[in-house]
């Protein structure tokens, strides 16, 4: 949750204690809970308003797919995919692949 171990949510709560005290602490923590909640139903309204302008073919969209990151992944997972399937194909084409200990063929012209 958020990199916060238990530690850390214990010290925060004698924090809070102390600042707040107990009379208020209650009512806050509430607070707090309607806030979390208000929060993920704004985050799941973006979301599925965002589906439905997207179209019916994004209906499995989620957001963490626009994250740069996974984006990037899925890219060179893909890429080394199609190379696997090239490398497949040209070996049927007539290529083999160098045997054990057997030098590629070298251009000096090319170099």
């Amino acid at each position: 949750m958020f990199g916060i171990g238990l530690g850390e949510i214990a010290v925060i709560a004698f924090v809070a204690l102390v600042v707040f005290g107990p009379d208020r602490l209650p009512d806050l923590a509430r607070q707090a809970g309607q806030m979390a909640k208000k929060a993920r139903a704004l985050a799941h309204a973006a979301r599925d308003e965002l589906r439905e302008e997207l179209g019916p073919e994004f209906s499995d969209l989620e957001l963490r797919d626009l994250d740069p990151r996974q984006i990037v992944r899925k890219h060179i997972i893909e890429a080394m995919e199609t190379a696997s399937d090239d490398e497949t194909e040209s070996t049927r084409a007539g290529q083999q692949p160098l045997a054990q200990g057997e030098m590629p063929p070298y251009d000096a012209d090319a170099t």
